[in-house]
């Protein structure tokens, strides 16, 4: 079976080196998750490549619960948070200054002011939890995450990020500490200078990627590219899905928490109740027979409307 071109990831390794790397390319997932969505042009491409990144940085971990991205400051776009769970599935959210954005036009330093990116990571079945913080200093997204990898992680990494209306895509190359397996100090000098080499090979390769390019090729096409002369073992891909955590189930127990009432009132005031989703945008509509069925006891619930959308 040939591997999916899209709305998947893949890890790639250079055989016998520390390097090792990610490519992340979404259509399908992408436009789900902006379904109910209108960003202007540069909040949306800013919006890709956070989840671009989120995916990236979850590929690069074992891990059981969900990772997040936040870029949050006092520039036009105040707050950029991604999500991607172990399994590969996202969710994202921008929120921002639509005026302030206008003005911007696509420049990052004025999109992300003066900002920190936060990087957490929550385990399903556990307290445990994860968090780093790093200034937002690059130039752009990308180089704001090289940074986060070499303060928080020790770890020299390279990041592409590139993002449109149909599709976001994601390289990410890493030079790993040595693994050992010889006691030869020369062999050992030796390994550790090849892979230096190809690691400085693959971060210009990366550098150079342009981003039309990066978001119409997919792994077996770019990959070899930034590893030349190297055995590279492209890894099966995972799919990445869009998921939202909202349901009309989840908002009918908001809607109860408020009480009868409030949602009452509220209905006899605007004819419905339309509570949207913060993070995905998506409304959900009740009407007079979803806000009975609401408040009134399992036991007592008739067949009714199913309106709910």
């Amino acid at each position: 079976m040939s591997e999916p071109l899209t709305d998947c990831v893949r890890r790639f390794t250079a055989s016998q080196l520390e390097v090792r790397g990610q490519w992340v390319h979404l259509s399908s997932a992408w436009l789900a998750l902006r379904e109910h969505s209108d960003y202007p042009i540069v909040v949306r491409d800013l919006l890709g490549e956070s989840v671009a990144a989120a995916v990236l940085l979850a590929s690069t971990l074992k891990f059981d619960g969900t990772l997040t991205l936040q870029m949050q400051g006092d520039g036009a776009v105040r707050l950029l948070v991604a999500q991607c769970s172990h399994d590969f599935r996202v969710r994202a959210v921008a929120r921002f200054d639509a005026a302030r954005v206008a003005s911007a036009a696509n420049n990052f330093a004025a999109l992300k002011g003066s900002a920190q990116i936060t990087v957490t990571l929550e385990a399903q079945h556990s307290d445990g939890r994860y968090q780093g913080i790093v200034p937002a200093d690059g130039a752009s997204l990308s180089q704001c995450l090289e940074l986060y990898f070499a303060n928080s992680e020790q770890l020299p990494t390279a990041v592409r990020l590139a993002s449109n209306a149909g599709a976001v895509a994601g390289l990410l190359v890493q030079r790993m500490p040595a693994q050992g397996g010889t006691t030869d100090a020369a062999a050992v000098v030796s390994r550790e200078l090849q892979a230096d080499s190809a690691f400085a090979a693959a971060r210009a390769a990366v550098a150079a990627v342009d981003a039309d390019e990066l978001l119409v090729r997919d792994a077996q096409a770019l990959v070899p590219r930034f590893l030349p002369e190297q055995d590279i073992r492209l890894l099966p891909a995972a799919t990445v899905s869009f998921e939202c955590r909202c349901s009309p189930e989840r908002v009918s127990s908001m809607l109860r928490s408020l009480g009868e009432s409030e949602v009452r009132d509220v209905l006899a005031e605007q004819g419905s109740v339309t509570v949207t989703c913060e993070f995905c945008h998506r409304p959900y509509r009740f009407d007079a027979v979803d806000v009975s069925r609401i408040f009134v006891p399992a036991e007592a619930d008739a067949q009714g409307s199913e309106s709910l959308n």
